[in-house]
């Protein structure tokens, strides 16, 4: 499809950032408090207040991979445990329990949703399983229900992987209030809430939360900002661990409370984005995104279509139509057991893995987000369609 010089490029992906970010942004330079501060609290206790459960602990950090590290070393893995979790994600999901010296063993995903299955789960458990780490694939909330009753059967640790999951729901309930160990958001620029680079790690667990707070700026025992805000000196503190620099700026975490006001309405847009997708779809050679349970969200972070085998063209054709037509896609995700260090270092092959593999040869990521108009999503639609034909 040749490209319209009159219509300018569509990206993949656009953040909406309103006047209410930059003013906040803006207030947080002319504070003088540029790094973790007040505004990052603010933006730890708001989140806690959309998730709606007062007992939960927030932390906020600079990326969804710092979060799934830091909840990781809290829980105690380390060097001669396995932690489970799909080949079907991005690479920061399994790299995490590489930094701590564990193994990490990988599973196939269920193909009517495409998360991690459960089955294969439990069926992938030795005795140097320690945890399990579900990615809410899209949007779409994984098996939980399973996948805690695994966990409780073999005494194991769950971290989600909710880089994509805001607001997400399983079983009515919001993504970040279920039962596992920690849960672990991203609001990185694509995200369906950003603050640029940034994340949240969220627990119940209260020596959970205190060792993450800790190990998150340099494994100190007080925290920087206590020791310069506070009215007498304060300058004494200890390091009771080798920690990282995990922690979000104001500067970031200003954006982050307005971002979070907007999060249903962001939520409400991308929901009928997805909708019009779906019906316009109907009847092309392809495979919609799962939708999920009846009185559940779907966060729509993604909008992966997969070709069926009547479809006239592959995967990699449709793509270059869609740039020629000049709208942005993606493929999500070149799966794990294709990546050299992970396939070199487990000796991987694709038929361990037929179902991430036969979604992977056939899918690609349609634009989505909150800054597309109608027409935008018309153009998508058309060129698509003309693809197809």
């Amino acid at each position: 499809m040749p490209r319209s010089d009159a219509l300018p490029f569509l990206p993949f992906a656009l953040p909406e950032i309103g006047e209410d970010e930059i003013a906040e942004v803006v207030d947080t330079l002319r504070s003088g408090w540029v790094t973790t501060g007040p505004k990052a609290k603010r933006f730890e206790d708001d989140f806690g207040a959309f998730l709606g459960d007062p007992a939960l602990h927030c932390m906020a950090v600079n990326s969804a991979t710092a979060g799934l590290h830091l909840a990781l070393e809290a829980l105690g893995i380390g060097p001669g445990d396995e932690v489970i979790t799909t080949t079907h994600t991005f690479t920061a999901t399994a790299e995490v329990v590489r930094y701590l010296g564990a193994d990490v063993v990988l599973v196939d995903i269920d193909p009517a949703t495409l998360c991690i299955a459960p089955a294969l789960v439990e069926a992938a458990i030795t005795p140097r399983t320690r945890a399990i780490l579900p990615v809410h694939y899209g949007g779409l909330a994984a098996d939980m229900p399973a996948l805690l009753a695994i966990a409780r059967r073999h005494g194991l640790k769950v971290v989600e992987d909710a880089a994509h999951a805001l607001p997400t729901t399983s079983g009515g309930a919001l993504v970040g209030t279920l039962e596992s160990d920690a849960c672990v958001f991203s609001f990185y620029a694509n995200k369906t809430i950003t603050t640029g680079e940034g994340g949240m790690v969220v627990t119940r667990d209260a020596a959970l939360a205190k060792r993450i707070r800790t190990m998150r700026l340099h494994g100190m025992s007080r925290d920087a900002f206590d020791r310069f805000t506070a009215k007498v000196p304060s300058w004494y503190y200890e390091i009771v661990a080798p920690g990282f620099k995990y922690n979000l700026t104001d500067i970031a975490a200003a954006m982050g409370i307005h971002q979070l006001r907007r999060a249903h309405a962001f939520h409400a847009r991308r929901m009928q984005i997805a909708g019009a997708y779906d019906a316009a779809f109907a009847g092309l050679p392809l495979l919609t995104p799962p939708a999920p349970p009846a009185g559940d969200l779907h966060a729509w972070h993604l909008y992966p279509l997969r070709l069926s085998g009547a479809a006239p063209i592959v995967r990699d054709a449709l793509i270059e139509l869609l740039f020629a037509a000049g709208i942005g896609c993606s493929v999500h995700y070149i799966p794990l057991h294709l990546q050299p260090y992970w396939r070199d270092r487990y000796a991987l092959r694709a038929d361990q893995f037929p179902h991430s593999q036969h979604a992977y040869e056939r899918m690609v990521s349609l634009p989505i987000y909150t800054r597309m108009t109608d027409a935008d999503v018309r153009r998508v639609v058309g060129a698509v369609a003309a693809a197809l034909a």
